[in-house]
Formats: C-alpha cells, sequence, structure tokens
C-alpha cells in the first residue's frame, strides 16, 4: 500500500514583519548568529525561506531589526506614579541596556558593529536620544550636551558588553561554575602579585572578590554623572545678566 509523504503544517496566522522578528530574536537567543539563517527561520515559522524575503531582505536587515526591537523594549522606562528624576531615569535607561546585553549574548556585537558602520541607523539615535534628554533635563549646558552624553552611552555599552562576556565565559565552565569562588581565585592570585610592582592591584583585590557587577555598574552611572554635573553652571552663574 503507497504511503504518502506528510507535508508540514501550514501557518494559521498571516505572516508579518513583527512576527518574523520576534522568531529571530528566539532563534538568536538559542543559536547565536551563526544558527540564524532564513531556513531555520522559515521552520521555525513553518513557512518557506522564500515567503520571508517579502518582509525582510536579508540577513543584515533582519539582524538590524531585531537589535532595533530589544532596544526599543530595553529602554522603554515607565511612567511611575511619582515623576522620577533625570538622575533615576538614567539608572533605569542604562539597567535596561544591561540586562538585554546579559540576556542576549548576540546583542552586544551586534550593537558594536551597528554604532560603528552605521551610525545614521535606528539604533544609535534612540540610545543617544535617551540618554542625551536625561543629560538635558538635569541641566548640563547645552555645549557639553554631546561630550556628556557619548561618555554615559560609550561608558553603559562598555560595562555592559563586558559584563555580557563575562557571562557568556561563565557558561563555558559549566554548571557547577560557582561565581564567588571565581572572583576568589582572581582575588587571591591578585594578592600574590609583586608588591612593587603591583601596590594599587593588591589593595583592590579584596574589593574584587566582593563587588556585585550591577551595583559596581551603577556607582560607575553615578561617578560619570558626578564629574557631568560639576560642569554645570550655579544658580547665580546661571542667572547673572550678560556684560559688557
Amino acid at each position: 500500500m503507497a504511503t504518502r509523504t506528510r507535508r508540514p503544517e501550514r501557518r494559521e496566522e498571516p505572516l508579518s514583519r513583527a512576527g518574523i522578528v520576534g522568531a529571530a530574536i528566539e532563534l538568536l537567543d538559542s543559536a547565536g548568529e551563526g544558527g540564524l539563517t532564513f531556513r531555520a527561520l522559515g521552520e521555525r515559522l513553518s513557512t518557506g525561506p522564500g515567503a520571508l524575503y517579502w518582509h525582510v531582505a536579508g540577513k543584515g536587515e533582519l539582524l538590524a531589526a531585531a537589535t532595533d526591537a530589544v532596544v526599543t523594549a530595553a529602554l522603554a522606562v515607565g511612567p511611575a506614579e511619582d515623576p522620577a528624576s533625570p538622575r533615576d531615569e538614567i539608572h533605569a535607561v542604562a539597567l535596561g541596556l544591561f540586562h538585554a546585553v546579559e540576556e542576549h549574548p548576540w546583542l552586544a556585537p551586534q550593537l558594536s558593529a551597528q554604532l560603528s558602520r552605521s551610525p545614521w541607523g535606528a539604533v544609535a539615535p534612540r540610545i543617544f536620544e535617551s540618554v542625551g534628554r536625561r543629560i538635558r533635563a538635569l541641566g548640563v549646558p547645552e555645549g557639553s550636551w554631546f561630550t556628556a552624553t557619548s561618555v554615559l552611552v560609550h561608558y553603559i555599552l562598555g560595562a555592559a558588553g563586558q559584563n555580557a562576556a563575562n557571562t557568556a565565559h561563565a557558561r563555558t565552565l559549566g554548571p557547577d561554575a560557582d561565581r564567588a569562588e571565581f572572583l576568589d581565585t582572581v582575588s587571591r592570585a591578585w594578592e600574590q602579585l609583586d608588591a612593587d610592582d603591583y601596590p594599587f592591584t593588591r589593595a583592590v583585590a579584596k574589593q574584587l572578590r566582593d563587588h556585585d557587577d550591577r551595583e559596581q555598574f551603577l556607582a560607575g552611572i553615578d561617578l560619570a554623572l558626578a564629574g557631568i554635573t560639576a560642569a554645570r553652571p550655579s544658580g547665580d552663574e546661571a542667572a547673572a545678566p550678560p556684560t559688557g
């Protein structure tokens, strides 16, 4: 008796760009950039690769759209019952990006690539605008807006990327890897460095052992903001009429 080859199930809902991007993010999270192919994406969405090209021109556009979608969600600082201060909002924006980069291992290299290769695209202006509005609200002089915002954006993305790299390395050590044990090993190694060549590194070894990544990240934000707001003119200076 002849048997028929079972056809793959057809999609019951229409294909959309948003649905494709959402599926691409899931695939990137599970398989990385190398695992994101139109064939794999088509199988996940129960459609053929050809149908995807009606909505997305190629892998580069798909990666850019996935990056933009994750960044947009990370920057969505919800309204609070009591209006938050610009400093608190900067913390919220920074933590949103920090957690997004940690949760999506592919995001850090994509951010780096897109910010350097296509700063006119959607992602760079979105991040810059989100941070820059809060810098302006802090009363920073207009002539310092670009530099102050650039400093914060570079710190946020750099620190978040390094934390994500640390997290990825920890995963390679196996499920039994212990963060405290790893930091203790590094700290002990620092304490054993030559006292004449590395007096400072030896002195902060204990702080390395005891530090919390999230708290350290926010402390860095506050250090940057302290310098940025120190350049803000005082009330008397701001109110003084021009002379001459």
